[in-house]
């Protein structure tokens, strides 16, 4: 089994919960799942980054996602708000945002997107950087619900704050994480998942860059970093990845030493 990730972050420059050591568990997914549909129907034929205020009119207001009552605008507007951030002066968000608008597929957008939410809660990049990204790496592999479910359990160690969550919400975050994933194009399946190895793109792995440099990591810990897990990408592939990148145009990419130079603007 892969150790923990650890990375070492300025606490006070920390501005992704999910690269930050010390963020709590959070059980959110027990209501609903990633609502990746919901969020993509969003933002979709936006031209540039909205406020908070000027999406949540969209939901609520403006019933852009087509909810029958206004208490169920409210909540939707909520569960969105909690897991995308969805603010224009949110610099992850903002970063999220110039990925988006460089995404060729809906396969890039998928997984930008997913980089977007797991960023946002420490317990998804935990699941992702030490349970499905093994199962990533055998893709396809199968994906168990009970898998999701016994990780939590074991988790009450380091995370005590999962001990207060009783089994049907425990049950209830492992169903809808597993949902999640399918929804990103991680894996696929109804009843019986199997796991779907992402492709190398430009727009997620910036993503991924952009959030590492947020928390103040400098370009050689960058390179180093386990986050990549998320990707599929494991450690010692980092370097291979962005050179592919750099090689396609998708950033720029240097290294020599320890000497790393990694500018995301496109072109070689």
């Amino acid at each position: 089994m892969v150790g923990p990730l650890r990375v070492e972050t300025k606490r006070v420059m920390t501005r992704a919960p999910g690269l930050d050591a010390a963020a709590p568990y959070v059980s959110r997914l027990s209501a609903r799942s990633a609502l990746f549909t919901e969020f993509h129907i969003l933002i979709e034929h936006e031209h540039t980054a909205l406020s908070s205020a000027e999406y949540r009119a969209l939901v609520v207001t403006g019933n852009k996602l087509s909810r029958s009552s206004a208490s169920a605008r409210a909540k939707l507007w909520k569960e969105l708000k909690a897991r995308y951030r969805l603010d224009a002066a949110d610099p992850l968000f903002g970063a999220f945002w110039v990925e988006w608008q460089r995404c060729a597929s809906e396969d890039e957008r998928g997984l930008t997107a997913y980089l977007l939410f797991a960023l946002n809660d420490r317990l998804v990049v935990d699941l992702g950087t030490e349970l499905l990204f093994l199962l990533l790496r055998r893709a396809p592999a199968e994906f168990r619900v009970g898998d999701v479910s016994a990780f939590i359990e074991r988790a009450k160690v380091t995370h005590p704050e999962v001990q207060s969550w009783s089994e049907e919400t425990r049950i209830a975050v492992a169903r809808k994480y597993s949902a999640s994933i399918r929804d990103f194009g991680l894996a696929k399946g109804a009843v019986h998942k199997t796991t779907v190895r992402p492709a190398l793109y430009g727009s997620p792995v910036r993503l991924l860059v952009r959030a590492l440099r947020l928390t103040g990591i400098a370009p050689l810990g960058i390179v180093r970093s386990p986050t990549f897990r998320l990707l599929g990408i494991n450690e010692t592939e980092v370097i291979d990845a962005l050179g592919e990148l750099n090689r396609t145009g998708a950033l720029r990419f240097r290294m020599q030493g320890d000497v790393v130079e990694l500018d995301l603007k496109e072109g070689r």
